[in-house]
């Protein structure tokens, strides 16, 4: 019996034509795009498509449209084996990340993919991307599918979506995951590696969680900060958390007037997550003196989280109406496969 694979189409590179009025990369219909790839109809199952009613750069992506995929993935989940996303490269990381923590009871694959050139370039990427995607999602066993997990596919590589970080704006090879294995490779074979795989234990229906918030900032810290800076955004009015990006391992300048005023935030009740530059790694607080006085104002650490999935599971825990406590419980607690507290085991 055949798959039957859902595409869900919300814009980016992939769809785009170009003008060559003013040079620009514009949506067009989707219906030209699957006519770009005859090899579709080569694949070992069927597919249906669902296209947003207007296509946008992914630069445009807002939680509003999360909720529209996800809204999306629970009307058609019955009807569907699996789900491909195309969507734009450049948060996709982002949108992928947020889908791993607003679906609950997820029992199918559900896989984003795109491309940095567009479908009609004679050096696209994207007809790779789409197909290899499309047979992932059709893969099973003993009648179930082997993916269980929203994923991200790019360049001959398929990784847990919310251990991906995008890493290069023009090379084909643009995404990354600095902490967690690559899940699956497409080459003669397609490589898919269960071992590495979320094990769900499904106990009720596929459930979205809709209920987001957005106040969260986000402070890069570098060497010779200016106060005035720091403080207008520490300052900023109705955040609910504030992400530090700090140095190596969670570490931050110690100046006092500094301290006092993350201090000044956690007592208003404004969470305080600390994430590390590094691009891998993990925070570990109290490891060297300065990050001390974070570990004693209780701050949360974000552990090897990639900056997208930190800034994605507050703006989902921030949805929640939690309790301070409880908020710092949920966020450094491995939800969706999205962090490890150590590098050897969970």
């Amino acid at each position: 019996m055949q798959t039957k694979i859902l595409l869900i189409y919300t814009g980016g590179t992939i769809g785009m034509a170009k003008d060559y009025g003013d040079q620009s990369l514009k949506p067009f219909n989707f219906d030209n795009l699957l006519k770009q790839i005859p090899e579709l109809g080569l694949l070992d199952c069927s597919f249906d498509y669902h296209s947003f009613d207007t296509p946008i750069d992914s630069s445009d992506m807002k939680p509003k449209y999360w909720i529209e995929i996800a809204e999306t993935i629970q009307q058609n989940y019955e009807n569907y084996d699996g789900f491909v996303v195309l969507h734009g490269t450049d948060t996709m990381a982002y949108t992928a990340s947020a889908m791993s923590f607003m679906i609950d009871n997820l029992e199918k694959p559900v896989i984003f993919t795109g491309s940095q050139l567009p479908i009609g370039d004679l050096r696209t990427d994207a007809k790779e991307n789409l197909i290899t995607s499309i047979q992932l999602a059709s893969l099973r066993k003993n009648d179930k599918p082997i993916i269980k997990e929203v994923c991200v596919y790019f360049e001959y590589k398929l990784f847990r979506a919310n251990r991906t970080t995008k890493i290069n704006a023009e090379n084909f090879d643009a995404f990354e995951s600095p902490n967690y294995p690559v899940i699956g490779v497409s080459g003669v074979h397609l490589e898919v590696k269960e071992d590495l795989l979320l094990k769900n234990v499904v106990t009720n229906k596929l459930s979205i969680n809709k209920d987001l918030n957005a106040d969260v900032g986000v402070l890069k810290i570098f060497p010779g900060m200016n106060r005035s800076f720091i403080e207008s955004v520490l300052n900023a009015p109705n955040m609910k958390a504030f992400i530090i990006e700090a140095f190596g391992t969670g570490n931050i300048f110690t100046d006092d007037w500094f301290i006092e005023l993350l201090e000044e935030v956690t007592n208003k009740g404004v969470h305080l997550i600390i994430n590390t530059q590094c691009a891998g790694g993990m925070v570990e607080l109290g490891r060297y003196a300065t990050s001390d006085a974070l570990l004693n104002m209780g701050a949360i650490s974000s552990y090897d989280l990639t900056m997208e999935a930190a800034i994605t599971k507050a703006i989902y825990l921030l949805g929640q109406n939690l309790s301070k406590e409880e908020f710092k419980t949920q966020y450094e607690t491995n939800l969706k496969g999205e962090l490890r507290h150590h590098f050897y085991n969970d």
